[in-house]
């Protein structure tokens, strides 16, 4: 219980993060318009990455599932802003 407590505490905020990241960077428009938005999806978004632990097998999965997942989502918005298609103002 504590190791699946200790994946949701550590890595849960940098999945929200990247999640929220992906959504910002992939939404359609410019990026004022829907920020508020997205700072509103962020709370539950980061709700379930603390509850995706508990969802998993084992405190081993769940490490591997969650770092996983957010490395992805970091891998995701480097490889869109190095190809192109997005921009940063």
């Amino acid at each position: 219980m504590w190791a699946r407590s200790l994946a949701a505490g550590l890595l849960g905020l940098p999945l929200t993060v990247g999640v929220v990241g992906l959504a910002a960077l992939l939404w359609p428009g410019p990026l004022r318009d829907h920020t508020l938005v997205l700072l509103v999806c962020a709370c539950p978004v980061w709700v379930g990455a603390l509850a995706l632990p508990f969802q998993l097998r084992s405190a081993t999965r769940a490490w591997i599932v969650m770092t996983a997942i957010t490395a992805l989502c970091f891998a995701a918005i480097h490889g869109l802003k190095f190809i192109g298609w997005v921009r940063i103002a």
